[in-house]
This record gives structure tokens, C-alpha cells and sequence, in this order.
């Protein structure tokens, strides 16, 4: 798995991949795939591929971070 370097949110591309959001929080692929199953978590379907609104991800992170559902 390659992670991504980052230094701040800002630098992220408006819409990550799967593969680009396991590296970002440094998880394995498959665990970057089952967590964009669960319910509550920020996606966008187009086709088949499945994406991550930046801005939709920084705001889960910041709910999650804090205790909330």
C-alpha cells in the first residue's frame, strides 16, 4: 500500500479513490473498502467507481474525531 503525503487536507484532490483513501488514513485497501460500505460514511457513485468527496471526508473525520455518530 502506498501512502499518501500530505501535509494539509487542502493538498488532497477534490475527489480520492478507494486506493488514494487507504493511503491517506494509511489503511490496507480492503479496510479502506469495507469502511466505505458503512453507513454514514461520504461516497460518490459514478459508473462503478467509487469516490470520496474531500471536503465530505474532512467533515467525518471531524465527527468521528469528536465522539459523535
Amino acid at each position: 500500500m502506498k501512502k499518501t503525503e500530505c501535509r494539509d487536507f487542502a493538498e488532497l484532490p477534490l475527489l480520492l479513490s478507494v486506493p488514494e483513501l487507504a493511503g491517506v488514513l494509511g489503511i490496507s485497501r480492503s479496510g479502506a473498502y469495507e469502511l466505505v460500505k458503512e453507513k454514514g460514511f461520504p461516497t460518490l457513485k459514478v459508473g462503478s467507481r467509487i469516490l470520496i468527496p474531500r471536503d465530505k471526508l474532512v467533515a467525518w473525520i471531524d465527527r468521528k474525531s469528536k465522539g459523535g455518530k
